[in-house]
């Protein structure tokens, strides 16, 4: 074993481990691919053991790869803080996350990633796309994620989600009205839900509206009734009702990033967490 490390190739480990993917660290990264798989296979051959199995689609860890993530993240936290020790400029960013697009994770997910910039000042608001897409206009907002139900403005598309009827499993179709779960009555989505089941002839009823994402989601499992969601944020053992219940066929929607940053700490951050939002 080697008895020093490049630092590069733990953070590409790092990138690749986490994102699940050479792909999604190389574009958090800004470099190539194959640069990517080069660094782990050269800090793998240091450390004398196979930190990563690779499969078409992603990558996962091996044992001796978890064994060493928490101490790469050790060393790459403890570089960071050197390099920013003589820093006394903070640098903040103003972003908005659509729940719609990341469900009630949006805190954990930014916690992780300002761990790579921990001196950089994020201020964070969760609410509906449309809200997200004023503010940005506005000036207010130096990036929105949002989910775009139809034509907009600029933007990078992150991904496309597939959305369903999703309910717990024991709920039962009832005999009356398709019984609703859905956000707050600004949300696009929610409406978007009204409008498909009044065009299929479907009489529904407003079961739950929630305040939140986690709301929504304790309510789905709860059995109070169908919700419009993506599969990547229904609630675990959730399932979708639609095909079942009869219930129209829902479209799928862009998760669509904006960005107004400039410089290149900023840049970098938007860079992780785009590749976030593509994992999956």
């Amino acid at each position: 074993m080697s008895s020093t490390l490049d630092l590069d190739g733990v953070s590409a480990f790092l990138h690749a481990a986490e994102l699940s993917s050479f792909t999604r660290a190389a574009e958090a990264l800004g470099t190539a691919q194959s640069l990517i798989s080069t660094r782990v296979k050269k800090l793998e051959e240091a450390l004398g053991q196979l930190l990563l199995q690779r499969h078409p689609r992603l990558v996962r860890l091996t044992a001796e790869g978890e064994r060493f993530l928490p101490a790469a993240r050790e060393l790459m936290a403890a570089h960071e803080r050197a390099l920013t020790s003589f820093q006394q400029v903070q640098e903040r960013i103003s972003i908005g996350i659509s729940e719609q697009a990341v469900g009630a994770d949006a805190p954990a997910l930014l916690a992780r990633l300002a761990k790579h910039d921990p001196s950089l000042v994020i201020g964070l608001r969760i609410e509906p796309s449309a809200a997200l897409d004023t503010a940005f206009e506005r000036g207010e907002l130096d990036v929105a994620v949002i989910r775009r139900l139809g034509p907009g403005r600029t933007g990078e598309v992150l991904r496309r989600d597939a959305f369903g009827w999703f309910g717990a499993p024991s709920l039962i179709r009832p005999d009356g009205p398709v019984p609703l779960v859905s956000l707050m009555p600004e949300c696009r989505l929610r409406r978007h839900a009204m409008d498909a089941l009044d065009r299929a002839g479907l009489p529904w009823r407003e079961a739950f509206i929630g305040g939140g994402m986690a709301a929504v989601l304790a309510a789905v499992e709860g059995g109070l009734g169908v919700s419009p969601l993506a599969a990547r944020i229904a609630p675990r053992g959730a399932i979708d009702h639609g095909p079942g219940w009869g219930l129209p066929v829902l479209d799928s929607f862009e998760v669509v990033l904006r960005s107004n940053v400039a410089t290149p700490r900023a840049n970098a951050f938007v860079r992780e967490l785009a590749a976030a939002f593509r994992v999956g």
